[in-house]
Order: structure tokens, then sequence, then C-alpha cells
């Protein structure tokens, strides 16, 4: 007889009990610092375009916009992603209740990302190297590097589900997510003449990674960190993965469409990418239904109060980020007018943040003190970032939503020239954007990178490091 089993429905209590730490779970550390300082620098370039925005002229000759960009971009990509990894090395041993297959690949694969990390950005500030597409910059031979460090991932969390035998909801959505993301990332490396087909297929890669893979990695880590924050039963967060998730996947695929409205693509696309578009807040729905239904019914106040509170922050900035201001823009009578302004900004930022950034930094706030050995730590200070980077971040998405409903109006109806927008009506508003970034959301960040670094393991009455 093996031991072969797709876990059923033990009980919360039952499971704290199995529960203890794996030395392997210290793999986790190296992926947070990595994510945390690629966070810091995503906002600082950032604060940089923002500021270009606001005065054209600013390091036009020593750093073009165009260059700031695609480094914010992807800093929020390889940030969210090592994070997530980070996050991944943490949980799969407790959920497979093994070791982790190689601590040593962990770190080689830490080590390759960090290598195509630099030489993406060495290629965009000194060689002005870029393969053009917004988040898949990176020119060769730096995105085979990254498959690479995702291809030694996979081996390492694979192997380790398979040889441990014991599959979880949790272990099933999430290395389904982690192969289907690998697997979409592919599509980058093809060269195609072609310039709809081009970004027919680049929207196969950004669409269906934020509102498709991700989501299951997202779901995921959300199902973990609710068991682990309220208690709530393993098989009532095992059901609602499984329809969340689900629900993604249907509206997901097929919702594609509304990005296919104006490149060329056929005219059928404009009703399937608006239905399915429309559909797509529903799984959302139901991921914050959960998590506030998880916190009614859980037992007991969450001992991590602020992982919880980064948790439900990231529900409900996923409603509103991805769902609301995305379906706010999603219908082809609408977008026709919004698409390529601010608005798109405004969701871009919501959203990720909303539905990813805050979902590792819960997971982060979580996992961290656990494999640094720190039993308690004080949330004061990590409420105060908290505070500031929430707020930070809703004034900068008004802020940013004010530009483009701007720019629709006095461009897109009115006719004004487009430049004459930018330079005598928008500049007022990304200005705020800028102020409220640098006023409230860096210093939250700053607070976060603050609590990283000071975070020490507790010692034992006999002065031992535990």
């Amino acid at each position: 007889m093996t031991n072969l089993a797709i876990t059923q429905n033990p009980s919360t209590d039952a499971e704290k009990s199995l529960d203890k730490p794996y030395a392997s779970q210290r793999v986790a550390y190296p992926f947070f610092l990595v994510s945390a300082i690629l966070f810091f620098l995503q906002i600082v370039f950032g604060l940089v375009i923002a500021a270009q925005y606001v005065w054209p002229t600013w390091l036009k000759d020593s750093f073009a916009f165009n260059v700031g960009r695609a480094t914010h971009l992807n800093l929020l990509i390889f940030w969210l992603l090592l994070g997530l990894m980070g996050a991944t090395y943490y949980l799969i041993p407790e959920e497979a209740r093994s070791e982790l297959f190689s601590p040593r690949l962990a770190y080689l694969q830490l080590g390759v990302m960090i290598l195509a990390g630099l030489g993406t950005l060495i290629s965009f500030w000194f060689l002005g190297s870029s393969q053009g597409k917004p988040f898949t910059e990176s020119p060769m031979p730096w995105p085979l590097f990254i498959a690479l460090g995702v291809v030694l991932f996979l081996i390492n969390i694979g192997i380790t589900i398979i040889r441990s035998r014991r599959w979880t909801a949790i272990t099933i959505v999430l290395f389904s997510g982690m192969v289907g993301m690998a697997i979409l990332y592919l599509i980058n490396l093809l060269t195609i003449p072609n310039l709809v087909e081009d970004y027919f297929w680049w929207w196969w890669i950004i669409h269906l990674w934020v509102e498709g893979t991700w989501e299951l990695i997202a779901a995921s880590v959300t199902a973990f960190l609710l068991m682990k924050l309220t208690g709530i039963d393993r098989g009532s967060v095992s059901r609602w993965l499984y329809v969340s998730v689900s629900l993604f996947m249907i509206t997901g695929i097929i919702g594609i469409g509304h990005h296919y409205y104006w490149i060329g693509t056929p005219g059928y696309w404009l009703t399937w990418g608006a239905i399915f578009s429309a559909l797509e807040p529903l799984p959302i729905i139901l991921m914050v239904y959960d998590a506030f239904r998880s916190m009614r019914h859980g037992k007991g106040i969450p001992t991590n109060r602020l992982a919880w509170a980064f948790m439900v922050a990231s529900a409900v900035g996923h409603f509103f980020g991805a769902g609301v201001w995305g379906f706010a823009q999603t219908f082809p009578q609408v977008n026709q007018w919004t698409h390529g302004t601010l608005i798109t900004a405004s969701h871009g930022h919501f959203a990720f943040f909303g539905a990813f950034g805050l979902l590792v930094l819960s997971a982060i706030y979580f996992m961290l003190p656990k494999v640094r050995g720190v039993e308690t730590c004080q949330m004061g200070r990590g409420m105060w970032g908290y505070r500031l980077m929430i707020i930070g971040m809703l004034f900068m998405v008004l802020s940013f939503t004010m530009a483009g409903m701007v720019q629709v109006y006095l461009n897109r109806i009115v006719g004004m020239d487009f430049l004459v927008v930018r330079d005598q009506y928008v500049r007022f508003w990304m200005f705020w954007v800028w102020f409220f970034g640098l006023v409230l959301f860096l210093p939250g960040v700053l607070v976060y990178l603050l609590e990283f670094a000071n975070l020490k393991p507790t010692r034992s009455r006999t002065g031992a490091i535990q």
C-alpha cells in the first residue's frame, strides 16, 4: 500500500497537530529579501517617470522616459514573482509534509533569476536594447535565463510533491498555475514578424498571466493563509478554491477578447470579449466573500494581525482594482474612449497592487517571522507602513483616474491635440500621482523594509538563538 492520496477534509486541529517547522523553509528568506529590494527600486523608478511626466525635460538626455517605464514594469514582475516563489517554497513543505527536494537547487534558481534581472536592466540602461512589448521587454538572451529559472523552480517543487505522495487542493492548484505561467512565457521566445499576430499572442502571456495562471497561484496562497490565520477548515477552503479557480479559467480564457478589440482581430471578439469580461469579477467576488466568511467563522482572532490586515486588503483591492476598475472599461462601447489613456494606468496600478502586491506582503509578514525564528513581532510600526501604502495607492489611483477622464473628454470627445491636453491639463493630476507616491506610498515601503531588516531571531532564556 502506498500513501498516495488526495487529502480529504481533516479538521483544522488535527492539521495543527501535524504542523512542524521544516529546515528547507528557510530557502524562502533570500527570495523575500530580493523581492523587498526590487519592490523598493520599482517604487523609486515609478517616482522618476511620474516626475518626468510632470517635468518632461528632467533627465531627458540621461534617462529616457521609455527606459524608466520598462524598468518600472519589469521590476514589478520580478518582485512579485520572487515573492510568490518564496511563499511557495515556504508552504510546499507544510502542505507536502516533506522537506524541499533540493535547497541548493532553489539557491541556484535564485542566482539565475538575479542574473537575468541584472542583465535585463543593464540592457535597458546601457545598451539601449529591448524587445519593446510592455512587461516582456527583456532582450535576448535574458528571457532564456528567466525560463531556465522557472524550470528549475518547477523541478524542485514538482519532485517535492511527487516524492511526498501528498496532493492537496492547494498544491494541485498552485503547481498548475506555476506550470501554466511557465508555458505561456515560452511564447515570448518566438519571433513573429506580423504585428497583429505578435500582439495577439503577446496578450496570451499578459492576460493569461494576471487573469489566469497568477490567479491560480494567488488563490492557492490565499487559501493557505486563510487556514493558518483564521483556523478555518481545510475542506471548506478547498471547495471554495476549486469553485473560484474554475470560474477564473472559464471567464479569463475567453475574457482575453477585451484585449482584441482594436488590434486587427475579427469583429466577433467585440461580443465574446465583452460577455466574458463582464463575468470576470464573479470569481473575484467569491474570493472576497470567502475571505470575510473565513473571518466570521474562524477560530478566534488571527494571531498575526498585520498579515491578516494585508490579506483582507488584498481581497478588497482585488475586487475593486481588478474587478470594478476593470469592469468599468471592459465593454467596447466604453473602451473605445478609454483605451490607451491613464484610466488604464489607474486600473493597472490598482489591480496589480491590490490583487498581487498586498497578497505577497501578507505572505511575507506571515512567513518571514517563522523563517527567522521570531515567535512574536511588534505590529505598530508595520501597521503604519500598511496604512501609508494603502492610502497612498488609493490617492494615486484616484489621481490617475482623474487624469484619464480629462484625456477622454478633452482629447477623445472635444478633439483637442493630444500633447496640448497632456502638457496643459494632465500634468496637474500627474503631479498628485507623484506627490502621493512620494509622501505616502514610498514612506510605507520604507517602513516595510525597516521591519524586514530589524526582524531578528528570538533568544531563549539561556541566550541561545531559537
